[in-house]
């Protein structure tokens, strides 16, 4: 899934390398990138945007593996902080959409505005738009 999730959002994406390693008499499991054939630590090597893409979905694979299941929702806060260009934001809100759509599970997700807000808004099924003013919190839903 994590392997699909950045080629969904990525012209040239990353593959997810997975190696369960013996050290200290425990296995340890080390997360790799790899591109071109070549291993990659993701964060030192790659775009930290890869990382946040990566991360989402090994949680969404973490949760569809708990039994039993908890709650089907994720809340996340500003889980592509890092993802850069207008395009990768715009096709990171059609993954989540439609990883929300295929498990059944409700994102609730605060962002920043990366892309215009007619996407978000468009790609999203409620948009609350939270401002403050004198200490005090004013909600709109757009």
């Amino acid at each position: 899934m994590t392997s699909l999730a950045l080629e969904s959002v990525f012209a040239e994406p990353y593959e997810l390398k997975v190696d369960f390693v013996q050290r200290r008499n425990k296995t340890e499991c080390d997360l790799l990138f790899i591109r071109e054939g070549i291993d990659i630590d993701p964060l030192t090597a790659s775009g930290v945007g890869a990382v946040d893409v990566a991360a989402f979905a090994l949680r969404l694979c973490a949760w569809s593996m708990n039994r039993p299941r908890t709650r089907n929702v994720q809340l996340l806060d500003e889980p592509f902080k890092h993802l850069k260009g207008i395009e990768d934001n715009r096709r990171v809100l059609k993954m989540v959409n439609e990883l929300s759509k295929q498990l059944k599970i409700q994102v609730i997700m605060v962002s920043d505005e990366r892309i215009p807000r007619e996407d978000i808004i468009e790609s999203s099924q409620r948009v609350f738009e939270v401002t403050k003013r004198r200490g005090i919190s004013k909600v709109k839903v757009l």
